[in-house]
């Protein structure tokens, strides 16, 4: 029913926390399903000494170093079941996560061609949202919508794994990261997820995590944040947001050496606007 994906690359010992977080599920419905992106630690060891305990129904899978993109796209590939769960390595899950999320899928989801999946709150502790962040009232919604509607923390995804092999990640050569939001916006398009207003999954920021080094990120893999504003500025609503989408999107079109002018959704009226502000980020990234 459940695939609980988990993307490494060297957290041996972060990957014990999110393995004991799964022996103490209350329901245990579900496979833990790894992805190791070229571990050099002793990753593979510890796993493999999991499996011969086998208390959880567990499948590993090496790669190459690619980034957590390709590991995502590797993990949807080899998923056979109706739900995916994407479970960072420095993340782990409340002993109600998979039953909550079983019941919910059964009693609301299956069967409602609507819904994509489910959302529900990422948190510091099982009773507060992460930045103290809650949901707007709503029953259901697209991630986007969310912080449309003044939404501003992280969240738990779970999709209905049919969905995610529809929308694979661009595995671009020479880069190793999309923004995930360039999928989940994909989906937003066609599918409501239903609103879960309770903490499932558990996060301690890591100093070598993704959300410590954005930076870095934008400047190793242009092209996909090329892709991920693009798309965010067609989206978005007139307003300031998206200019700022389309500042974004002019700068890393001229770092990729894209032409926008001659071929693009927004009018050029948008596009003038949104020089000023890319300006700005070349003279920014220079210091």
């Amino acid at each position: 029913m459940l695939t609980i994906f988990t993307p490494t690359f060297n957290r041996a010992e972060l990957l014990k926390r999110v393995y004991d977080s799964l022996l103490r599920q209350r329901e245990k419905n579900f496979s833990w399903l790894i992805v190791d992106d070229g571990s050099t630690d002793n990753t593979k060891e510890v796993v493999e000494e999991w499996l011969r305990e086998g208390r959880i129904n567990i499948q590993y899978e090496y790669q190459e170093n690619g980034g957590k993109m390709r590991a995502h796209n590797q993990g949807v590939n080899l998923c056979n079941t109706e739900l995916f769960l994407c479970l960072d390595s420095d993340d782990f899950l409340t002993e109600d996560a998979v039953e909550i999320i079983l019941s919910c899928y059964e009693k609301k989801i299956k069967g409602n061609p609507k819904y994509g999946g489910i959302v529900a709150h990422k948190g510091q502790d099982v009773k507060t949202p992460l930045y103290g962040a809650i949901f707007p009232k709503v029953r259901e919604s697209t991630l986007y919508g969310l912080y449309e509607r003044g939404f501003s923390g992280e969240t738990t995804l779970i999709f209905r794994t049919q969905l995610l092999k529809q929308h694979l990640f661009p595995e671009i050569p020479g880069e190793k990261y999309v923004p995930e939001d360039y999928v989940y916006d994909q989906i937003d398009k066609n599918y409501v997820l239903y609103v879960v207003p309770k903490v499932l999954t558990l996060c301690q920021i890591v100093k070598d995590g993704y959300t410590d080094n954005v930076k870095k990120l934008r400047e190793e893999n242009p092209y996909g944040w090329f892709l991920y504003y693009r798309q965010r500025a067609s989206l978005a609503k007139p307003s300031l947001l998206k200019l700022k989408y389309i500042s974004h999107y002019l700068r890393f079109a001229s770092t990729v050496g894209e032409n926008v002018w001659r071929k693009t959704e927004l009018s050029k009226g948008w596009l003038l606007l949104g020089i000023p502000g890319a300006l700005l980020l070349f003279a920014a990234k220079k210091k």
